[in-house]
């Protein structure tokens, strides 16, 4: 039974995580083994069970929600890709957080964001308009945690140009519902000169879509539109 062999089943290599979390949304009470498993020593077991609590936390949140707390935990693994999991599942179970549990945690969870590791960073950049999105009061205090890429220190320059073309993809997501929007629009017009070809195309995207064209400068360097992303 998937009950007395689900970390084993985790463990091998052909383990299909997509059904895994389809039974365990069908039997919650399995959850328990499941955060059992992310402290398994083996990697394919406890990276195995944080990939079927994303998938989970995507397709039915409302089973993980009882179980917030000790998923924010992760926020403070000394794992990074627990770290990185967690921030995504937080950000999926913002659309039924009815208890107001993000915003308990909303310092800790956008922390990232000035540095120093970029891919971490960019993990809550993305999670920011899901939020955003499903807690529409909370938009300026993102947007203000966002702005913050500009004076973030990451490993390099080009880690600091990466983050802020996931910044301008997260305001994207969001940016009807945004109050004041000139620093964000300051903040992409700034890019359309980043010496990355993808954050700039980004911007040049952006700017087209939501007809900015005062903002278009004409001494923007061209990019093919088949950059890297």
């Amino acid at each position: 039974m998937l009950e007395a062999k689900l970390l084993q089943q985790m463990a091998q290599k052909e383990a299909d995580a997509e059904e895994i979390a389809d039974k365990i949304i069908k039997k919650p009470e399995l959850l328990s083994e499941i955060f059992q498993g992310l402290s398994a020593d083996e990697a394919r077991i406890k990276y195995g069970c944080a990939k079927v609590l994303r998938i989970i936390s995507e397709k039915e949140p409302e089973v993980l929600y009882p179980e917030f707390h000790f998923l924010a935990g992760l926020l403070n693994s000394d794992r990074t890709f627990l770290r990185w999991d967690a921030i995504q599942i937080i950000a999926n179970l913002a659309a039924v957080d009815s208890e107001n549990r993000v915003e308990s945690i909303f310092d800790q969870y956008f922390a990232p964001i000035p540095g120093p590791v970029m891919i971490t960073g960019a993990n809550v950049i993305r999670g920011a308009a899901k939020i955003a999105l499903a807690k529409p009061q909370l938009t300026e205090r993102i947007v203000t945690e966002l702005l913050k890429v500009e004076k973030a220190r990451y490993q390099t320059t080009e880690c600091r140009n990466i983050a802020l073309g996931h910044v301008i993809k997260s305001f994207d997501q969001f940016f009807g519902q945004i109050k004041d929007k000139e620093p964000v629009i300051e903040l992409v017009k700034k890019q359309l000169k980043n010496k990355r070809n993808s954050t700039r195309e980004k911007a040049e995207l952006f700017i087209r879509k939501h007809n900015f064209a005062s903002f278009q400068p004409f001494d923007a360097p061209q990019a093919p539109l088949n950059g890297d992303r």
